[in-house]
């Protein structure tokens, strides 16, 4: 077809709007019908376009954007420049370690070290480490805060110096909640102003985060996805985000929910027909009348599970129902105003009443009214299940208990009950996905209000807790009359923050220990968060379903996760009489009456600002310098050696022979990678930290080390469930060194490979590095010494976050996987990928070389997208790119 062509100029419109003067590229008058022909993503792309670039960069990247609609495809690189950047704190402190450590270099080079900083505003949320220590008691939310203060007091004293010393960083202490909740609940605008040239103008808010749930805001029509930290540092700095124009998967949404069912069942449902369809970081955008029939809550229940499904976005145009969740959420009229009459004049508002749809790559339908109660599990979240199912799929597995499951305590002074097979160990209301919702935590709380009338509760051998997204829950639970509901049946709040979705669940208790160790059970967790990868939750737990938090509450009760809840009871009244769980599940009408009841827009604002005035928070002294100062004495605070100019963290491509250091399978997490766990007491990690002064039973989590780099290169691959082929039946974190025949940590392998001057290379299958997007997953391999990764697919962010390490990922042939490879100790593989004819997906020649003697060669694809990410990788990765621009710039 022929294109028309573009508009002579770009030029800006000056009107006012609700009020406000300012400017904005009138979409609809400059381009019509093609305009309408775009997703809604890919108008807010274009917006972005007209904004930020200039000239003919500019122009061809409109061009491509238009175009795009013709085939729903296009290999066309566009830059995307954000208007704000959002962080947690386990991202956060190595990022803002790494510029600590690029302030040190460039004073070193003789240069001012203040003048780096951040050209975005950047928030960062303290969410990540909070862990389960006490629960179901009155005072658990002091405590376990207790426990994280005094914990993570240097980590925390380091990030008010950055707060201070970093301009546009703002911390949001702990207790105010998940980084995902507070960016729905109080910061996203959805539209506003910028001062850009001397002009106010009016934008659509877009922003980047540094966890792969942030698409979470995009279920108020906020265009903005997950990125890890070092492509958010790039971003920081004032480099755009180059992308490749994604393809849109388009998802028709179709009739109603039927009675009892929920946003989480929904969730896991598209979470599934995704995964199926093989979806892997394209844009998603759902429309249609099932749509706009979701209230703006269930929108960001299903947008937040976009990289579960795979994708980079889950979108939902914004539309008067994201108005009045921002008028719930207590902003002011005026900005809710404004940010209406501005999408309403781009073009990007949601219209119902549209007879054609807007070009998509592919679209699936999903009729509303056929999702029924779900779990999902019990590995991977995309193994979607009948809510009856859990029985047949934990039987399938055949545990046979060895022993008789221990019925006391340690010391032998309480009597319990002898365990089932499959026990529930961890019941948890948990991650930003579900427990932002008001209606999902209402109708926990119906449920667990009908069951406290029966006189249940949770086994002894249960851990329950409760841990909302944002500190309003209490509010609204308590103004409902369900909180001293849920207190009673074990799921009393026990803090603000991911707690147990991010694998802080606290300590198993006593008897599930026990009962473990002695293989008498194989326990279970529910839980209504995000992922269930075996070892997330807990490093002893590798069962886990996912599930809304009213089936949560009900598999506590029965204490048995081999229970089929469709047609067994739930559990019995002390008088003995079985309790099915449609006794107990809530109706929608009482759902929507009790929030009628709770919620109060100021309570968002109050409850935020009330926990950001922790006066223990306020209280830490932080060191007011540009440079920060290091303690070598530190455990948990170094300055990390790559945010360096020394030539050994310069670029690592070129011609070269490599030894693999490790051989994995499929769907290696980045968990796998870099875990977020506790440490646990027996490992080696704990005994390098003992040995400089750390209490063994009081090690924290992996993820309050992340700005020591020395703990973490220790941690790397420290995983209970991580299979090397190369060293089967090896210790955890363990390897083959081949040319002395010895296996040995992981890291005195890799040391002991560089000293000789070998390479090394990862060999492993399908979707490596699903997960989080947990950049020390690729630090810790750059660390290693590791050049490639060589994986049948990679997951997008973490691909990326290897990119920013200067760390090449190379794509498997068709047909090649690490089972039909079958490398043996002493096989090497030479890859040739020098820097001068890298390209985006360009081919890399590589040959296998047999111990024995022959050769097998292949051509590998480079996972490279963007002449961006090929500069990138040309310089070593992210930190030498800064402060070679830098340098520069201050020259």
């Amino acid at each position: 077809m022929t294109t028309p062509a573009l508009p002579a100029t770009f030029t800006p419109l000056d009107l006012t709007l609700a009020g406000t003067p300012g400017r904005l590229h009138d979409l609809p008058a400059l381009f019509g019908e093609r305009l309408r022909r775009l997703p809604v993503t890919h108008r807010l792309l274009l917006e972005n376009v007209l904004r930020c670039m200039q000239g003919a960069e500019r122009a061809a990247a409109v061009q491509a954007l238009l175009d795009w609609a013709d085939t729903g495809r296009s290999e066309a690189e566009i830059e995307f420049q954000p208007g704000r950047v959002l962080m947690h704190d386990t991202t956060s402190t190595p990022a803002l370690v790494d510029i600590a450590g690029l302030r040190d270099a460039l004073a070193e080079a003789g240069a001012d070290p203040a003048r780096l900083n951040p050209v975005l505003p950047v928030d960062v949320s303290v969410d990540h480490s909070l862990a389960v220590e006490v629960f179901a008691q009155a005072d658990a939310v002091a405590v376990n805060l207790g426990h994280e203060m005094r914990r993570n007091r240097e980590r925390y004293q380091f990030l008010r110096w950055a707060a201070a010393n970093l301009r546009g960083v703002r911390v949001n202490p702990p207790g105010t909640g998940i980084m995902h909740t507070l960016n729905i609940e109080q910061l996203a605008t959805v539209a506003t102003t910028e001062a850009r040239d001397g002009a106010t103008w009016f934008v659509p808010d877009m922003m980047i985060g540094t966890d792969s749930h942030t698409p979470m805001v995009n279920g108020l029509g906020v265009l903005g996805w997950g990125v890890g930290g070092l492509e958010a540092q790039t971003v920081m700095f004032g480099l755009p985000t180059l992308l490749r124009i994604p393809e849109v998967i388009g998802v028709r949404l179709v009739g109603r929910l039927g009675a009892g069912v929920l946003a989480t069942d929904l969730a896991l449902t598209v979470t599934q027909r995704l995964r199926a369809i093989g979806v892997s970081g394209e844009f998603v955008e759902f429309f249609g009348p099932g749509a706009a029939a979701l209230s703006a809550d269930d929108r960001c229940v299903l947008a937040n599970m976009a990289p579960e499904y795979g994708a980079t976005t889950g979108f939902f145009a914004p539309d008067e129902a994201v108005m009045q969740y921002l008028l719930r959420t207590g902003r002011p009229a005026a900005q809710v105003d404004l940010a209406r009459a501005v999408l309403q004049r781009l073009g990007v508002w949601a219209d119902p009443q549209a007879t054609s749809e807007p070009t998509y790559t592919q679209v699936i339908e999903v009729d509303l009214g056929a999702v029924g109660l779900h779990i999902a599990g019990p590995r991977r979240p995309q193994d979607l299940l009948p809510l009856g199912a859990a029985r047949a799929t934990l039987a399938a597995l055949g545990f046979a208990p060895q022993a008789q499951a221990a019925t006391t305590t340690a010391d032998g002074a309480q009597a319990l009950p002898a365990l089932p097979r499959h026990p529930v160990a961890v019941a948890a209301i948990t991650s930003c996905t579900n427990t932002s919702s008001p209606a999902l935590l209402v109708a926990a709380g119906l449920l667990a209000r009908k069951a406290r009338a029966l006189g249940l509760k949770p086994p002894a051998w249960v851990k329950t807790s409760l841990t909302p997204g944002s500190p309003a829950a209490a509010d609204y639970l308590a103004r409902a009359g369900l909180l001293a509901d849920l207190e009673a049946v074990g799921f009393g709040i026990a803090g603000f923050g991911c707690a147990t979705c991010i694998g802080n669940p606290g300590p198993m208790l006593e008897v599930i220990r026990r009962g473990r160790e002695a293989g008498a059970i194989h326990p279970v967790a529910v839980l209504s968060g995000n992922r269930n990868f075996p070892g997330r939750v807990h490093p002893d737990l590798d069962l886990g379903f996912l599930m809304s938090p009213p089936l949560v509450v009900a598999f506590a009760l029965g204490g048995d996760a081999e229970r089929d809840l469709s047609a067994e009871p739930v559990a019995h009244t002390p008088e003995g009489r079985p309790v099915m769980l449609a006794e107990l599940w809530p109706s929608h009408a009482e759902i929507d009456a009790h929030l009628a009841q709770g919620l109060a827009a100021p309570d968002f604002g109050r409850a935020f600002a009330q926990a950001s005035a922790n006066p223990v928070w306020q209280a830490l002294q932080a060191p007011q310098a540009a440079r920060f100062p290091w303690s070598p004495a530190s455990t948990q605070l170094r300055r990390p050696p790559f945010a360096s100019a020394a030539p050994e963290w310069g670029p690592q491509l070129g011609h070269y022979t490599a030894q693999p250091l490790l051989v994995l399978g499929d769907d290696i997490t980045t968990d796998h990678i870099s875990p977020a766990s506790a440490i646990p007491p027996d490992s080696r990690v704990a005994d390098f930290l003992v040995a400089r002064g750390e209490r063994r039973d009081d090690l924290n989590v992996f993820a309050s080390r992340r700005g020591n780099w020395e703990v973490m290169l220790r941690a790397a691959f420290h995983s209970k469930t991580l299979g090397n082929r190369l060293a089967p039946g090896a210790p955890v974190a363990h390897t083959l060194h081949v040319p002395s025949g010895t296996v040995a940590p992981l890291w005195e392998v890799a040391e002991r490979y560089r000293q000789a001057g070998t390479a090394v290379v990862v060999v492993a299958g399908e979707r490596y590095g699903t997960g989080s997007s947990r950049d020390w997953a690729a630090k810790g391999q750059r660390l290693l010494g590791i050049r490639a990764v060589l994986a049948c697919s990679f997951e997008r962010i973490h691909r990326s976050n290897l990119v920013g390490m200067g760390i090449l990922p190379l794509r498997l042939p068709e047909g090649l996987h690490p089972d039909t490879l079958a490398l043996q100790p002493g096989d090497t593989l030479e890859v040739h990928a020098p820097a001068d004819t890298l390209a985006p997906r360009s081919p890399v020649p590589v040959t296998l070389r047999r111990a024995d003697g022959r050769e097998q060669a292949f051509t590998a694809t480079a996972a490279v997208e963007t002449q961006g990410e090929v500069a990138l990788l040309r310089a070593g990765g992210v930190m030498p790119a800064i402060l070679h621009k830098t340098l520069q710039t201050l020259s």
